[in-house]
Order: C-alpha cells, then sequence, then structure tokens
C-alpha cells in the first residue's frame, strides 16, 4: 500500500478529503444528467432507446475499466492515479460541452467514464485500509454523506439549469471545477509509491474488456433492435463466452488482473449479488421517473429537479446513520427493512397515472430513497470485512465493476421493456380506439387521438417497466434473509492471525 495509507496511524484525511472531492464531482456530474435527458432528446432528436446511451455507454466503459483498478491501485501511488482519472474526466467533460452532434456527445462521456472508473475503487480502497473493521460503517456512512450530497443538489441544479440555459451548461457547469480539483490534487497529494513488480495481463484485459462490453452492447442494443436481432444476441453470445474465458483465466493465475477467488467468502458473494439487484432497481427510478414527469406530464425541468431533492436528501442523511446502526447491529435487519420499502414504493411507482399529483411523486420517491440509503452501504461493508487485507484492491474492484455491469444491464434491460411494451399499448389503444370511433373524425381530432394515445401507451410502458423491479427488489429481499455479521476470514497463503497482522503491518510500511 501507499506509505500514507497506514491502519496502525491516524487515517490520512488529507487524502481521502482529495479523493472524495474529485469522486463527488464525478457523481455530481452523472445526477446532473438525468434530468437532462428528456431535453437531450428533443434538441439532438433522439429517441429513449437511443439517449440511455448516455449511462449504459457510461456504465459500459466502466465495466471495462473498473477490472482493471486492482492491477493500478497495487501499481500506482494515489496521487498518480488521482490526477490520471481526473484528467480524463475533465477531457470529457469539456468536449461534451461543446457537443452538437450525439456521438460527440457520448464520445465525451465515455472518455469521462474513463476517468471516475478509477475514482471510486481507489477511494474505497483507501478507506477500507485507513480504519479498522469496528469504524468502517461509521467512516463509510461519513463517506455517503458526502458522495450523496451530490444526488441532493444534483437534479435540482440540473433543472434551474436547463431552464435558464440549455443542457451544455450542465458541463461548462462542471469543467472549471474540475480543472480545478486537478490543480488541488496536483499540489496536495504527496504520497509515494515503491516501485511493485507486477504486469498488467494484456489477453485478460482484451477477454474483460469483449466480455463485459459485449454483455452490456447486448442488452443496450435490445430496446433498438430487439431482442431476435443478430446483432443483440451475437453480442451477447460473444461476451459470454469471452467472460467466461475471462473468469477461467484468472483462476488458473497466481496473480490475476482480477481476483474471482474472493466470491469464495460467502458474505463477500451474497453482497455482491445483492448490490447488483438492488442497482438494477435503483437505475428504474432515475431513469424512468425523469420521462415520466417531463415527457407525459409536462413538469419543467426545475420542478422535476425539486420533486426528487427530498429523496435525496433523504439518502444523504441517513448515510451516517446507517452507518452508525450498521456498526451497532449489522447488515441484515437494514437490508431487510430497506429492501421491503423498495419493492413497495415500486409496487406504487407501477401504478403512476396522468392524474398522480406532484405531491404523491414526491413522497413515494422519498420513501423510496429512504429505503435504498438502508440497503447498498451496509451490505457491501459486510462482505467487504469478510476479505482478507490483500483482497481489498480485488474486492472494491469486484464491486465496482459489478455495480456498473448490473446497473448498465438494469437500465438497457428496463428502457427495452417500456419501449417494447409502449409499442404493445399502443397498438391496443390504436385498435380499441379506431373499434370504437363513429363518424368522420377531423384532421385535428385525429393528431389529438394520437397524442393521446402515445402518452397513455408511454405511461404504461414506465408502470410494466416499474412492475419488473418490483420482481427485482423481492430478489433481493429473499437473498437479504442469508446475511450475517461478517468477520475478517483468515488468509490462508498467511496463516495465524498474527502471521496477517505482520502482512498487514509490512504492507503499510510499503
Amino acid at each position: 500500500m501507499d506509505k500514507a495509507v497506514n491502519t496502525n496511524k491516524r487515517p490520512p484525511y488529507g487524502i481521502i478529503a482529495v479523493l472524495m472531492v474529485g469522486a463527488f464531482i464525478a457523481m455530481l456530474n452523472n445526477t446532473l444528467l438525468n434530468i437532462a435527458l428528456p431535453s437531450i432528446m428533443k434538441d439532438l432528436d433522439v429517441g429513449a432507446s437511443t439517449v440511455q446511451w448516455m449511462t449504459t455507454g457510461y456504465m459500459l466503459v466502466n465495466g471495462i475499466l473498473v477490472p482493471a483498478t486492482a492491477f493500478l491501485i497495487q501499481k500506482y501511488s494515489v496521487r498518480r492515479l488521482f490526477l490520471t482519472a481526473m484528467i480524463l474526466f475533465t477531457l470529457g467533460t469539456l468536449l461534451a460541452g461543446f457537443a452538437y452532434v450525439f456521438p460527440l456527445l457520448l464520445a465525451g462521456r465515455m472518455i469521462q467514464a474513463s476517468g471516475s472508473a478509477i475514482l471510486m475503487p481507489l477511494l474505497m480502497n483507501v478507506m477500507l485500509t485507513s480504519f479498522p473493521v469496528e469504524k468502517r460503517g461509521t467512516a463509510m456512512g461519513v463517506f455517503g454523506l458526502v458522495l450523496m450530497f451530490a444526488p441532493a443538489i444534483g437534479p435540482t441544479l440540473s433543472g434551474w439549469l436547463i431552464q435558464h440555459y440549455d443542457w451544455r451548461m450542465l458541463f461548462h457547469f462542471v469543467s472549471p471545477i474540475a480543472i480545478l480539483v486537478v490543480l488541488i490534487g496536483f499540489f496536495l497529494l504527496k504520497d509515494k509509491k515503491d516501485k511493485v513488480k507486477i504486469r498488467l495481463d494484456i489477453l485478460s484485459l482484451i477477454l474483460s474488456s469483449i466480455g463485459f462490453g459485449g454483455i452490456l452492447y447486448g442488452f443496450s442494443s435490445a430496446g433498438d433492435k430487439g431482442w431476435d436481432s443478430p446483432e443483440v444476441y451475437g453480442s451477447l453470445a460473444v461476451g459470454v463466452i469471452s467472460l467466461i474465458s475471462f473468469i477461467f483465466r484468472q483462476l488458473n493465475q497466481n496473480s490475476p488482473m482480477l481476483n474471482f477467488r474472493i466470491y469464495k467468502y460467502p458474505m463477500f458473494a451474497l453482497s455482491s449479488a445483492i448490490s447488483m439487484i438492488v442497482t438494477m432497481a435503483m437505475f428504474s427510478g432515475m431513469i424512468l421517473t425523469p420521462i415520466y414527469v417531463q415527457t407525459i406530464r409536462g413538469i419543467s425541468p426545475l420542478d422535476a429537479g425539486l420533486m426528487m431533492l427530498p429523496g435525496a436528501i433523504v439518502m444523504a442523511i441517513m448515510m451516517p446513520i446507517t452507518g452508525r446502526l450498521f456498526d451497532k447491529f449489522g447488515g441484515r435487519v437494514l437490508a431487510i427493512i430497506g429492501l421491503t420499502i423498495t419493492a413497495v414504493t415500486s409496487y406504487y411507482f407501477s401504478k403512476l397515472s396522468l392524474d398522480t399529483t406532484y405531491t404523491q411523486l414526491i413522497i413515494l420517491y422519498s420513501v423510496r430513497m429512504f429505503g435504498m440509503s438502508m440497503v447498498n452501504m451496509p451490505i457491501t461493508t459486510n462482505g467487504l470485512n469478510q476479505l482478507p487485507s490483500r483482497f481489498y484492491p480485488h474486492g472494491t474492484a469486484m464491486n465496482n465493476t459489478m455495480s456498473q455491469v448490473s446497473g448498465a444491464i438494469g437500465t438497457a434491460l428496463l428502457v427495452t421493456v417500456m419501449t417494447n411494451r409502449t409499442k404493445t399499448h399502443a397498438t391496443e389503444l390504436a385498435a380499441s380506439a379506431m373499434k370504437h370511433l363513429t363518424g368522420q373524425p377531423t384532421a385535428a381530432a385525429l393528431a389529438e387521438m394520437k397524442q393521446h394515445i402515445a402518452m397513455k401507451a408511454m405511461l404504461e410502458g414506465i408502470n410494466d417497466a416499474f412492475l419488473v423491479t418490483v420482481g427485482i427488489s423481492i430478489v433481493a429481499l429473499v437473498l437479504s434473509f442469508f446475511i450475517k455479521r461478517a468477520k475478517q476470514a483468515e488468509d490462508p497463503s498467511v496463516g495465524s492471525r498474527s502471521e496477517q497482522h505482520q502482512v498487514v503491518n509490512k504492507l503499510a510500511e510499503n
């Protein structure tokens, strides 16, 4: 580990603070963009299945690059990785801010992603190596509070900027802040890293890129091209074969790029599965709600952002509270309560209508975020707590990889469900309308009827997508009953607990 990160000394709060600022900017940019998706659809003349690439494309790059972060964290210093990540993020932000066609905008987002892919695993690894197991819940809670401030202000700030300017201002707003963070990191981060004899396995990187990339591309393309498209099932097949090859290669290496052996620790494996499912459910609200609010209800971007503000504030406030509760009671009770709330609120979201009030939406969204605040951080921390210290980089990299992959798959899946069900409902509604049509309607009446059918069909498509998240949430809820408080496992390559402490101390000294 870096000299600055020593479990026997005072935690490196300076390094953690700088890393948190960088991660905060990356997360703020993401939450700013969700509200902007309907405006981008209209301005650049693209559909929902295309604009969702702003989210899935970002996650695609993250899913490809995050597996390499375990190698990068072991190989390079915190300073070097942070500066590289923030420079890439800044360049992507500048490019996206001046994009006037969708491909250029998407390219900017993907360059942003190449930077942010490094930031979160880097920060998580520093947090894990800086605090003992018994204090990690509280530390992660404070960490969550800082990061959740981004979703708290993001939607409202985004709505205000879009209402008074246009969506490009979202990137112009972030650019100078990102440049400032690069300068702060350059002057404040001073940690050094001794040379480590470790090489990146190029074949593993290629296999993981094709594997994760093929699966994500297949799911993301299904909304546009349909599940029976050769491009879709061909991508999925190539992705699955490459991913299986990648996993077998990692299992047969002494120093794997991404160590899949960590899944032999049951609490880590369980927490990873639940986190993936919850992430899929979470993105339903983040993507579908702005489309419903702005496209169907005609609510302004600012009011749409304000609608999501209380929920984000609730989640931010709950983070340190949840951390303390986790240290006291463990993750099982929190996960069961949180996932029950998530499943129930998702069900009510599947009953949206053209008359659902603004107040109802605020309450429903806020309660849903309250439920989710009790799930992700506790179960993730509980899973990582079971790993031996030397597996922390692999654990954080694996969690972030699976989070990006599941988020992208969840987004693509739910948008596909929405798109396909919208088409089905539109056909059914049109047939029903024609059956009850009497006389010869005017052109204006026909146009009004078509518009009403389109809105009603999209509404039902969104409701169907939310109904899928109910099933997803219930699966996670069932799994949460098997959670147990994790204790750090002994490292079989080291031996006794005392020997493990010697290894940790040696790592810290390096």
